[in-house]
């Protein structure tokens, strides 16, 4: 009998309507254009706008995009998961809520925290499922990172976007799909990137709002050195792992955090940029969306077979890489 592999089936996606480009940016808090794109690459982010409107809220539009590029019946889905940072309450998970707004009724949900490394986590659980039998999961990465970013903080207010993604696993038995991965996390590094409140230890206050402990803090040289050592490390290990050559990499589909940390990453890999996945100039960092995004973006470019490399690392810290054959 041939060995049971998760295969992504499909992708979806959604972004807010409302731009926020630079200039405007620019008359928020004092930084240039020229400033963001020469050290992080980002040239507009998606916002979402509306009060009481959520992580969630994207996250439906996502699944229902999904379920419709794929023909899928809402229930015949098992399971959902959601990588999120910004969920829309702490109880009931976001995954829960998505599923009831997507109309999923016969499926269990819940939500994984891994911050920027989220949908990889995500996704590595999911596919377990499918190994032990399940048929038809979904993986959303989704966050609305304007409702935790400090728009009078320079270092991190243009770094950020809101979106979701979404991808539909299923298995495969002709070797496609998710072939192997290398996840870890290190909790010292909480120090260099976190948000300090909202949790068990620091409930909502009116001193936790007035010292801004509800935003995202960052302490951008530490977090670049970690993640560019960290991601490039990580793939490089993955492909010697599975005996691939830069050669034999189609895409690398990296997180889209900073640009001059995607090109170190891919120069560490042997890989030229033309082989990167890139959109950070439109979208800025989603967080738990940037990796579902990027293969929404480039899913009319892929062939069954392709292998991709998915690499990412998040805050507290997180990081990891994917090994894919494109089914």
């Amino acid at each position: 009998m041939n060995k049971i592999t998760a295969a992504i089936t499909g992708v979806g996606g959604y972004l807010p309507d409302y731009i926020l480009d630079n200039f405007e940016l620019s008359r928020m808090v004092d930084t240039t254009d020229e400033w963001i794109m020469s050290r992080i690459g980002i040239k507009t982010r998606h916002i979402l706008k509306g009060e009481g409107v959520g992580t969630s809220y994207m996250g439906e539009k996502a699944v229902k995009e999904l379920l419709e590029k794929t023909n899928t019946n809402p229930d015949e889905i098992q399971l959902v998961i959601c990588a999120t940072v910004t969920p829309d309450m702490l109880f009931p998970s976001t995954a829960n809520l998505i599923s009831y707004k997507a109309g999923i009724n016969n499926a269990f949900a819940f939500d994984m925290s891994a911050a920027c490394s989220g949908f990889l986590f995500a996704l590595q659980t999911g596919a377990k499922y499918i190994e032990s039998g399940y048929k038809k999961v979904i993986v959303v990465g989704a966050d609305k990172m304007s409702s935790i970013v400090d728009y009078e903080d320079r270092s991190t207010c243009p770094i950020f976007g809101d979106g979701a993604g979404a991808v539909l696993l299923e298995p495969n038995t002709e070797g496609l799909g998710l072939q192997d991965s290398i996840l870890q996390s290190d909790g010292g590094g909480s120090i260099h990137l976190h948000m300090k409140a909202g949790g068990s230890a620091y409930p909502a206050t009116v001193e936790t709002v007035t010292k801004k402990w509800h935003y995202i803090y960052q302490e951008g040289q530490a977090v670049f050195k970690a993640a560019v050592s960290h991601m490039a490390d990580t793939a490089v290990e993955l492909m010697a792992k599975n005996n691939l050559t830069a050669e034999d990499i189609s895409y690398l589909v990296p997180h889209q955090a900073n640009l001059r940390i995607i090109d170190a990453t891919a120069n560490r890999m042997g890989i030229d940029r033309e082989k990167c996945m890139i959109n950070i100039d439109k979208y800025g960092n989603t967080t738990g969306a940037t990796l579902p995004l990027c293969l929404r973006d480039y899913e009319t470019r892929l062939k069954k077979g392709d292998n991709l490399i998915l690499a990412a690392f998040g805050g507290g810290y997180t990081w990891g890489a994917i090994y894919i054959k494109w089914a």
